[in-house]
């Protein structure tokens, strides 16, 4: 026989309001939200009582930092759903919450109110409403009390004429007092309290640029240095980046160094893969002797935050086996039964010049404190952004840990994922505080592909908590697209990156020069790969495109739609070669809308559908301006003719200026 039940507490047994779905809200409030400071959190959740009483329900939120809580009534929006929002003001975490009662004295009035109505009897109405009254004068100030009292006895007088009496029952100031000092006892607090991280802009809208410091001398073969970047950050800036990402800046390990394309012995002069890491001049927290000193990267910092740029520093948490942890800590790395160290593999990539580190060691505490003693001696010469070597390869309690001490102090510092991992994996480091993350989109080249992942990056609970970067190109990453559709391809998908979201990248100079040419049929691999030599570009060439990548720059500074991916909107087209979709900012009164054609090689025509509602849009007619193009054209309705001949301009980025008629008569577009 099953034992009865036991019987809950007071407080469970008697509270009667029920909150369900409370949104967003990550695992039941186990991971963070992510807004930018001054974002809305739009807070919804599902609230009901049993039988027919009126609820009250009330938004709770507060900076971390906070003792008491701002309360916010929360909106009817029918069907027991209630919403509201609170404005995220500071960087760090907000705490938020709901909390729902019966609404004792809300109930009683609408009662009274039909009662009156109806004619019936309301003489011990008044007498009960009178008791609700003074209850809520003994919860009120002094000030307030001595009021609520006066009122109470107004109710209870039996001299004044019922009529009278219950005008002044429903009389709308009493009614907000009330409900200002309502009944909590038995009150339903909903059972976590969620936390909406709080972030800087750069976290929702930024433009990287990835270049290897070695390669920015201009003397051939002559490894570069700190001061040849600071004189490309101009170029940079007029190709309007604002990140600029370097590779591992430290000393590169000698043993097992690779060779030109990978090759596993190494000659005379070979400089090795910088994420090799470490060697006899020092590790994580070095520098590469060639490039510089900790001071010249300090210069570096300060004189690209002059040009409105950031450097963003590689964190790859990897050594070369002669990184001075291999012999000062050799309990944090694996050995074979032969006692030699296991090198990194992804097969079929071997990659004989490094060593996986064990973040499982038993000494596992002095190797996390020692990591974090890295990030935060970088983060004392300035450094704020660190783009994260896989991530996905160490365990996620530790990224939990370190992220949440480093924001503990730093709340600024943002850290990018690269982690071209399973989609759950990579979701999972997102909710531990990745800022942002590398993304599939490198190999999504088809309209029905696009929609697809971007329809789930920017609908579904991810854009709570999940950043998408996107990247055309890494120096690992060469897609077959790039490598056969020209430079129609790369103007295409350096279009596609920009304006599809917020937060996107470049490798260059290959990039620019559409570097196309792979290693090997079927692999991603350059051909004398940036990775393993000093190249030095040609960026002055005929064919670059940085003329075209500064001015899709521009537009994407210009437009706050483009800085935004939460109101992306897919338009169908009849014709799968053609992608098209928009983006808006009320706030601004901007609209972009984006056609891409993504054939690199032939000429596609059709026509658009517009979803004129999400572009606040009728069937007056409106103008779009090409912004790439600079050409402007007069459309009208839903349907309109688009061709693009990917050898002169691959892609349409319209703004859209809608018709506008005075009470002139006098029309213009705005």
């Amino acid at each position: 026989m099953t034992p009865p039940s036991a019987i809950p507490d007071d407080q469970t047994a008697r509270a009667r309001v029920v909150i369900e779905g409370l949104t967003p809200s990550i695992d039941g409030g186990r991971f963070k939200i992510t807004r930018v400071v001054g974002d809305a959190v739009a807070v919804e959740l599902d609230a009901f009582a049993e039988g027919q009483d009126l609820i009250a329900v009330e938004l709770r939120y507060r900076h971390a930092t906070d003792t008491d809580w701002t309360c916010l009534p929360m909106r009817d929006l029918g069907n027991d759903r209630w919403g509201a929002a609170f404005t995220v003001e500071r960087l760090g975490a907000h705490q938020y919450t709901a909390h729902a009662w019966v609404d004792q004295f809300g109930t009683w009035r609408q009662g009274l109110s039909r009662n009156a109505e109806a004619g019936n009897d309301v003489m011990v109405d008044l007498l009960i409403g009178a008791a609700l009254v003074r209850a809520a004068a003994a919860r009120a100030p002094k000030s307030t009390a001595k009021q609520l009292a006066a009122w109470a006895t107004e109710l209870e007088d039996t001299t004044t004429p019922a009529p009278d009496r219950v005008t002044r029952a429903l009389d709308e100031e009493l009614g907000v007092l009330c409900a200002a000092h309502p009944d909590l006892t038995h009150a339903t607090t909903w059972a976590r309290p969620c936390v909406c991280w709080g972030e800087r802009d750069r976290a929702q809208f930024s433009s990287w640029y990835e270049l290897f410091p070695r390669s920015t001398s201009t003397v051939p073969g002559q490894h570069g240095t700190f001061a040849d970047v600071t004189a490309r950050l101009d170029e940079i800036a007029q190709m309007g980046f604002d990140v600029l990402y370097l590779p591992p800046i430290h000393p590169i390990g000698r043993v097992a160094r690779k060779g030109r394309n990978n090759s596993t012995t190494a000659q005379p002069g070979d400089v090795g893969s910088p994420w090799a890491i470490g060697a006899a001049e020092g590790g994580h927290d070095a520098i590469h002797p060639e490039l510089g000193t900790l001071d010249d990267l300090r210069g570096l910092i300060d004189a690209a935050v002059d040009r409105g740029i950031e450097i963003a520093l590689d964190l790859a948490l990897q050594c070369a086996p002669d990184h001075p942890w291999v012999t000062e800590h050799p309990q944090w790395f694996r050995a074979r039964p032969d006692g030699s160290i296991q090198y990194a593999e992804n097969p079929p990539k071997r990659y004989q010049d490094i060593y996986p580190i064990d973040f499982t060691t038993d000494d596992w505490p002095a190797l996390w404190e020692a990591v974090a003693r890295v990030v935060e001696h970088w983060i004392d010469a300035g450094i704020r952004i660190f783009r994260v070597d896989n991530p996905h390869t160490k365990p996620f309690a530790f990224w939990e840990w370190l992220i949440a001490r480093i924001h503990a102090a730093h709340p600024e510092v943002l850290f990018l994922a690269e982690a071209f991992t399973r989609p759950k994996v990579m979701r999972r480091l997102a909710k531990l505080g990745f800022t942002q993350s590398y993304t599939y989109f490198a190999w999504r080249n088809t309209r029905d592909e696009l929609y697809g992942y971007l329809t789930e990056l920017t609908q579904s609970d991810l854009r709570d908590y999940f950043r998408p970067n996107f990247w055309p190109n890494t120096p690992d990453i060469l897609t077959g697209y790039l490598q056969t559709g020209g430079r129609p391809a790369f103007m295409a998908r350096l279009v596609l990156a920009a304006t599809l979201s917020s937060n996107y990248g470049i490798y260059g100079p290959a990039f620019e020069l559409c570097e196309h040419t792979a290693i090997a049929p079927g692999s991603e691999e350059y051909l004398n790969s940036e990775k393993y030599e000093i190249k030095l570009w040609n960026r002055d060439a005929d064919w670059s495109l940085r003329d075209f990548v500064g001015r899709v720059n521009r537009i994407r500074h210009t437009h706050p739609a483009l800085q935004r991916n939460d109101t992306l909107i897919f338009h169908p087209t009849d014709n799968p070669q053609l992608l098209c979709y928009s983006k808006t900012d009320p706030r601004h009164d901007d609209r972009i809308v984006c056609v891409v054609n993504l054939d690199p090689t032939f000429t596609q025509s059709g026509w658009t559908e517009l979803h004129l509602d999400a572009l606040a849009l009728d069937n007056q007619p409106f103008q779009v301006h090409d912004l790439v193009g600079d050409t402007r054209a007069e459309w009208r309705g839903s349907r309109n003719f688009i061709q693009l001949d990917p050898h002169v301009l691959p892609a349409h980025v319209f703004a859209i200026r809608r018709h506008v008629r005075t009470e002139h008569d006098f029309d213009y577009f705005s």
